[in-house]
């Protein structure tokens, strides 16, 4: 199948606007997998609130599944690009076929494991004796699912890292168009409630997943093929997903912290903080999914680019990349000010509920700039192979969270621990900059001698 973009060649500004757009769009509309199934939830009649904080509760498994796509996804991802820029197609193919054969195995695991643990981790993620019942009605369905949901994030990566960003967004759209036509059929319609909203969201993995593995096994240029199995390989792969892996496994430690500090400190109003946390989550999903859809789909820019040895490609690509995360979070910062209260009231109507969750996204997006430049910085290494420098920026970030997500409560009250956030994102960029401004010409001239040397 003919390329999409041609990531040697074409002219930069546009090919980042063409990669980064579809993927921006790609994850915005990959959302609504759990904003969509939080908004049904959250109206059903009766007990939609506690329905919406056993869902939240079940927020860290949904994360952590993410987290093991994008060990091998964006592990894998550089990888291809890197040796696709250095003309090996060989070692594209057995990365790709490495990378299958990974997901499969991690997805039979993290089932296995989920289910068989599931009331314990429920409660460690905050479960009351009140949402446990909501909480497992839908984590069993959905963790059931898990090996779809990998396939279809994990291996969407690939599809974007050959340059077929639009392809990778109708992978994307199709499962999340799916999920909302069903929602209200099995939530309402046939009377499920939460664990409908699970059944949809698995279905739709399911269509995603398909249709992925139909273009890679047969339509993109690098397809899926068997054998070639190194452990090395494995390895290598891992050490480079190593780094978005720990960020999304750390956001999902945050999840599980947040809600369990939330119902210690919060006394009475324990299980109301964390519905108000799931929809002041649900916005940061909006803001943060399509940012990585920006920052993480033109690292196929960057690591072609960098594998061919075109410091120049590097530098523009960044720029760009740079300029749309910001301008993204900038446009995030006054909607979350704007239409804040729009956004609530789509999960629910009980007033004080809106009132302390609208703070909350205020609170929790004042810094919504610096964190735009952070995610461009970060995953911009990444794509560059340059983990020993994404991961340690990466850990700062999250470091500085953990600490005044855990001293907040204790020092102030449990409606500041929101404040946690913008105190992580500030202090990140403070650090991230400077390593970027010195380091990002040492990495990208010594690749230039490598290649030269050949």
């Amino acid at each position: 199948m003919r390329k999409e973009n041609d990531l040697g060649r074409d002219e930069i500004s546009r090919l980042v606007f063409r990669i980064a757009i579809p993927s921006m769009l790609a994850q915005f509309v990959s959302v609504l997998y759990s904003i969509v199934d939080r908004i049904f939830v959250g109206n059903i009649a009766v007990y939609g609130d506690l329905s919406l904080a056993g869902v939240g509760v079940c927020g860290p498994i949904v994360t952590m599944i993410g987290a093991f796509s994008c060990l091998i996804g964006i592990g894998g991802a550089p990888l291809l690009g890197i040796a696709m820029g250095e003309g090996n197609r060989d070692r594209a193919e057995k990365i790709l076929a490495n990378c299958f054969l990974m997901l499969c195995t991690l997805a039979l695991v993290v089932t296995a494991v989920s289910l068989a643990l599931r009331e314990p981790m429920l409660r460690l993620f905050g479960a009351s004796d009140v949402t446990y019942p909501y909480a497992e009605a839908y984590f069993t369905i959905y963790v059931s699912g898990t090996l779809f949901a990998l396939l279809s994030t994990g291996m969407y990566q690939f599809v974007v890292a050959q340059g077929y960003a639009k392809v990778g967004m109708c992978s994307v759209v199709l499962g999340a168009v799916m999920n909302i036509i069903l929602d209200p059929i099995f939530i309402f319609a046939l009377d499920l409630g939460v664990r409908g909203a699970a059944v949809a969201t698995v279905i739709s993995q399911i269509a995603s997943a398909a249709f992925v593995l139909v273009f890679l096994f047969k339509k993109a240029n690098i397809t899926v093929t068997f054998g070639g199995y190194r452990w090395r390989l494995m390895v290598q792969v891992m050490k480079m997903g190593f780094t978005p892996f720990a960020i999304i496994s750390m956001d999902n430690v945050m999840i599980i912290a947040m809600n369990a500090l939330l119902q210690r400190y919060g006394g009475a109003q324990g299980d109301l903080l964390i519905t108000v946390n799931t929809i002041v989550q649900s916005f940061m999903l909006v803001m943060t999914m399509p940012l990585g859809g920006i920052s993480g789909g033109t690292q196929c820019i960057l690591s072609y680019n960098y594998g061919a040895g075109a410091a120049e490609r590097v530098k523009r690509a960044q720029k760009y990349i740079l300029c749309l995360c910001m301008a993204y979070t900038g446009l995030l910062f006054v909607l979350a000010r704007v239409a804040g209260g729009l956004f609530v009231s789509l999960f629910t109507s009980d007033a004080e509920i809106a009132a302390q969750a609208c703070r909350a996204i205020r609170i929790y997006t004042i810094t919504a700039i610096p964190l735009g430049a952070q995610y461009a910085i970060v995953d911009g290494f990444t794509g560059m192979g340059q983990v020993q420098l994404s991961l340690p920026l990466s850990f700062w970030r999250k470091g500085v969270y953990f600490v005044a997500l855990f001293l907040l409560p204790v020092l102030l009250d449990a409606s500041m621990i929101f404040y946690a956030q913008p105190i992580s994102d500030v202090l990140a960029i403070l650090v991230s900059t400077p390593v970027f401004l010195v380091c990002n010409k040492k990495v990208l001239r010594k690749r230039v001698l490598q290649m030269q040397h050949r």
